[in-house]
């Protein structure tokens, strides 16, 4: 009876600590990254909100070359972003992401300079190198700190400042726009000095806040510390209490049944993964890792193209100057609390592609009334279903690939080229609305909701895989995976944690 009293207590101590640790953990890590992220997107598509306010004209663009300086952007961007997840290991994730965030930064406000359709080829160029280690970075960063089933929530959390930077990003230019003419300079040129201050001033405050590790959280105590290290360490290899539980059974179960048993499996020491080939090969060659790429792929053919030209597109409404930047606003608010929301449920459930399923769908009813309608009210109705399908989408499929990929050079190697992938979209959304669809811009949407369906099929055949897989080992057909790991093991071909390969690793839907 003592026994039992004392287990209860056990646990009841260590959900106590739980909340204690998170709440410490979100108040100093969730503000900084949503300020960069916020950041991120602002930067990136307040070329948008400057092309409006006078860029094209100042800078004698034509034809589609707005475009062409969209898509320049991405070539950088998709080139930089593997190989910036593996010099994180090295720099540390809390200098190296601020220090991306400061870099660009500084290529905003001097994009406040250019003067033609060159000037601004190099600077979008630069502006590419510098952001596109930030989201696989991120990412990376958030699974070495939070368990697999509470990832999602603080994702949907700073990707909802994705949603509100377009909001913010409208009412910015709005307010910027008064100080045309002062010091002689344009509005537009305002909107990239004023904004990249704001953000080289984020990355400041982000080196700041942010931990370099659980292991060396300043705002923890030590008892707090160690627990952090030790809990996020029994996520991971919760398939250890196997022998005491059935491995279908979730750690929290497990914990209920044979508390003492659990926590005596995790060491206190956090191991430091080496760096193998091997491990970069097993992430390249993931097959979820191309599904929810070519996942992603599509709903930011939407995402990008959403945040690039709805100043446009609203202008194409018939609100001109500060009208059309106020309009953007909208239809960003709902976007950001459904985001939240999903996110929410998403790690309640432990369900990822089945939200995007269901998610994605708005933005088929956003298309198809953008593309039906007879009505600029219709139209503008139309744009907040497309933002309220593909923003709380994108949490999910982020964090679809950090939740079911183990040992930290494979991890890193996924994220990246998922993201890599996925961001090649750029490519087709930079060119999906040019300038000879306006007012409605029917190809433009159609191309979108094309990807955007295209996107549904694939996370659809993700959920499946994840069940099949699951099913067959839960059924032992994958105890041959330990063999094949302790041969390589013995033959000095690795030294990497089995991870994702034990049979006892659940996929998370």
């Amino acid at each position: 009876m003592s026994s039992n009293f004392a287990s209860t207590d056990a646990i009841q101590a260590h959900r106590a600590m739980t909340k204690r640790v998170l709440w410490k953990l979100d108040c100093r890590i969730l503000p900084p990254l949503a300020l960069l992220w916020l950041a991120n997107f602002i930067d990136r598509s307040n070329i948008g909100n400057a092309r409006i306010a006078g860029l094209e004209k100042d800078t004698k663009l034509h034809g589609n070359q707005f475009n062409i300086l969209l898509a320049v952007f991405y070539i950088p961007y998709l080139l930089v972003e593997m190989p910036s997840n593996i010099i994180m290991k090295k720099v540390k994730a809390n200098r190296w992401i601020p220090l991306l965030v400061v870099m660009w930064g500084i290529v905003t406000i001097l994009t406040s300079l250019v003067q033609n359709f060159s000037g601004l080829i190099v600077i979008r160029l630069f502006l590419g190198l510098c952001e596109g280690g930030l989201l696989p970075g991120i990412m990376l960063y958030l699974s070495t700190i939070y368990r697999r089933h509470e990832l999602q929530l603080r994702v949907g959390i700073f990707y909802a400042s994705a949603s509100l930077s377009g909001a913010f990003g409208g009412l910015l230019a709005t307010a910027i726009l008064k100080m045309n003419g002062v010091g002689r300079l344009a509005g537009w040129r305002w909107i990239f000095i004023l904004e990249g201050l704001a953000t080289v001033v984020a990355g400041g405050i982000a080196a700041w806040f942010l931990p370099e590790s659980l292991a060396t959280a300043s705002f923890f105590t030590e008892e707090e510390r160690a627990f952090a290290v030790k809990r996020f360490q029994m996520d991971d290899a919760a398939f250890l209490a196997s022998e005491t539980a059935s491995p279908t059974k979730s750690l929290d179960d497990m914990k209920k049944e044979n508390y003492e048993h659990v926590e005596s499996t995790v060491t206190q020491q956090v191991a430091e993964e080496v760096f193998e080939w091997g491990e970069v090969v097993r992430g390249i060659l993931d097959i979820q890792v191309w599904l929810t790429a070519f996942c992603y792929f599509g709903f930011v053919v939407g995402l990008y193209s959403y945040s690039l030209f709805l100043p446009t597109i609203v202008a194409g409404l018939g609100y001109v100057g500060s009208d059309a930047q106020l309009h953007t606003v909208p239809p960003y608010v709902p976007a950001a609390v459904l985001t939240v929301v999903v996110a929410f449920l998403a790690d309640r459930f432990k369900w990822r592609g089945p939200f995007i399923l269901m998610c994605l769908p708005l933005s088929f009813i956003g298309y198809i009334l953008a593309i039906t309608a007879k009505t600029n009210g219709t139209r503008y109705i139309a744009v907040f279903f497309m933002a309220a399908g593909v923003y709380p989408s994108a949490p999910c499929v982020l964090s679809l690939i950090a939740n079911n990929t183990s040992g930290h050079y494979k991890r890193a190697t996924a994220t990246a080229l998922q993201l890599a992938i996925a961001n090649a979209s750029g490519f087709v959304a930079t060119f999906a609305y040019t300038p000879d669809q306006k007012p409605k811009y029917i190809r433009g949407h159609t191309i979108a909701l094309s990807f955007v369906i295209f996107s549904w099929v694939m996370i659809g055949c993700n959920v499946l895989y994840c069940k099949w897989e699951n099913k067959a080992r839960s059924e032992g057909r994958r105890k041959g995976n330990i063999t094949a790991y302790q041969t390589l093991v013995d033959a000095g071909k690795t030294k990497a944690p089995i991870g994702d390969r034990h049979p006892d690793f659940r996929f998370t839907l």
